[in-house]
């Protein structure tokens, strides 16, 4: 039996800005004028457990997810050692609920999301369940903040098969599809349900990944001849 193996994600750089100036924290998505804003700036070696845990944040703190991208070809080709997979930015009024927001994202990269590799075969997925998704990630896929979610990714072929068997397999709805190749050569979707039908939807998706990873070109029978009647 090929077993899951936790690859916990890696906080490689965490720098605050306390009062940034307004011009940066317009470039990054804030309104104009919005001065004296507080930001963090968050770099991880993988980059959805950082959306997940940025999300986190927005349900732990009084932080909002002002900026949050995944850098071409993933943290094997970084620009530098402190560049990983994704940037994140928090904002907030106060530089005390910036501090509060970052404290939420190294409990949830710590405790709550990873990555997982299977066995030896060099694949990883992604198969989160969240029980009551925050303000970030619900914005994203267009779903009120509190419903129940799941962040499914792996590579290419293993995520299309993994998403056709979530789907199939629970009564999920599918809120948003990232089709290869995204920034990092992966692909995926966001699906919401019942809080059953999420988790359901992850073990399908999850067995599914599995099945890929142990036998991507599984052989089919040749077609028998029909008996030739005389």
């Amino acid at each position: 039996m090929t077993l899951l193996k936790r690859t916990p994600a890696t906080l490689l750089a965490c720098r605050r800005l306390p009062h940034a100036d307004a011009r940066l924290c317009e470039a990054l998505g804030l309104p104009a004028g919005a001065a004296g804003r507080s930001l963090a700036l968050v770099t991880c070696d993988q980059d959805d457990a950082l959306y997940a845990a940025l999300d986190h944040a927005t349900k732990i703190a009084a932080v909002d997810v002002l900026y949050a991208r995944s850098f071409y070809a993933g943290s094997a080709h970084a620009s530098g050692p402190h560049s990983g997979e994704a940037l994140g930015v928090l904002s907030a009024d106060e530089p005390e609920s910036v501090e509060h927001g970052v404290q939420a994202v190294e409990f949830a990269l710590r405790e709550l999301f990873a990555f997982y590799a299977v066995g030896d075969t060099g694949v990883s997925l992604f198969p989160a369940a969240i029980g009551s998704v925050g303000r970030y990630l619900s914005r994203e896929a267009g779903v009120p903040p509190g419903t129940p979610f799941g962040y499914f990714i792996a590579p290419p072929v293993e995520a299309l098969v993994g998403v056709d068997a979530a789907l199939k397999a629970a009564d999920v709805a599918l809120a948003r599809f990232f089709g290869p190749p995204t920034e990092t050569n992966f692909a995926g979707a966001y699906v919401t349900g019942s809080l059953d039908a999420v988790e359901a939807a992850a073990r399908a998706f999850t067995d599914a990944v599995v099945s890929v990873a142990q036998d991507p070109s599984p052989r089919r029978a040749a077609p028998s001849r029909p008996t030739r009647g005389w």
